[in-house]
């Protein structure tokens, strides 16, 4: 399904549902993580054989879905689309956060379990230290949903249109520009208490648009591996294999997890960024029937 035979506001709301709080997002107690891999295998098997059951019908009709094990090339959906150019020659129009990855990859392989506080944890989340783990906000900072030990999945949305960044996804587009290209780039991170490790201020929009005219962010992550792309879509619990998001989107995800300090995404939220993000999203589910998935190349 071609995301041009939407209105704005529709492709406003699809593209909302990427991203924006639920009412099991913000109710849901977060699930425990499990600890035994024989554990982690059993319930990962459970929930694909839920996915696959005559109660979950496939969604027909759509193109590649999102989120998926980055390691798996495999897929069958025969829908293709034209690849976005590289984010410096696209606009960032949103950059927010899920918890915990959306995506399994090389670096995030521990399955957290079903639901909105689902997917997927970075590999050492079990290994850290007290200090690591101690909240110095005590769960009362600016940015909600996400605590020293978590594991988020942060999206940099691009767009084709001839926007500037904003709140919600429904920024990627405007009342001239109604069926955008789009591009995600994707880092996992392992949210920690250390002010050695990233901050995450330093991935915030620069504020402005560069002497090329395109909005971006400080910077982009690095050193977390070859980022994979692939065809895909809208990712966000609105979703499931059973209700495919209509929208085309272009993927790089990075296979590795980086650790991040708790105290700068406090502050990314109470500095008051462009976005107005002040709490980390819930997931979309591993999409894992291949029906659904297209090949990476």
């Amino acid at each position: 399904m071609r995301i041009d035979i939407f209105a704005v506001s529709g492709l406003a709301l699809a593209l909302a549902a990427c991203s924006g709080p639920s009412e099991d997002t913000q109710s849901a107690p977060s699930e425990p993580m499990e600890t035994s891999q024989d554990s982690s295998d059993v319930s990962e098997m459970e929930h694909g054989m839920a996915l696959a059951s005559a109660d979950a019908p496939l969604c027909e009709g759509f193109g590649p879905q999102t989120p998926r094990d980055i390691t798996n090339p495999e897929g069958l959906n025969p829908v293709m689309f034209a690849l976005a150019l590289e984010p410096a020659q696209m606009n960032l129009c949103n950059i927010h956060t899920h918890t915990n990855a959306e995506h399994k990859g090389p670096g995030f392989s521990v399955f957290v379990g079903d639901g909105v506080n689902g997917g997927y944890a970075c590999n050492d989340a079990a290994n850290l230290t007290e200090e690591e783990l101690r909240d110095p906000y005590e769960g009362e900072g600016a940015f909600g949903q996400v605590s020293p030990g978590d594991t988020i999945e942060v999206h940099w949305v691009y767009s084709s249109c001839d926007i500037a960044p904003g709140e919600g996804l429904g920024s990627c587009l405007s009342d001239t520009c109604t069926d955008p290209v789009l591009r995600v780039e994707a880092q996992t991170f392992l949210v920690v208490n250390d002010p050695e490790a990233l901050d995450f201020t330093t991935f915030d929009y620069a504020g402005a648009a560069n002497e090329a005219g395109y909005h971006q962010p400080m910077m982009l992550p690095a050193g977390t591996g070859e980022p994979v792309l692939f065809r895909g879509s809208t990712t966000g619990p609105s979703y499931t294999q059973s209700t495919c998001s209509p929208l085309e989107v272009t993927w790089s995800v990075r296979p590795q997890c980086a650790r991040v300090d708790i105290s700068s995404l406090h502050r990314w939220a109470e500095e008051g960024n462009v976005f107005n993000e002040t709490e980390s999203h819930g997931v979309r589910q591993l999409v894992t029937a291949p029906e659904l998935l297209s090949p990476i190349e």
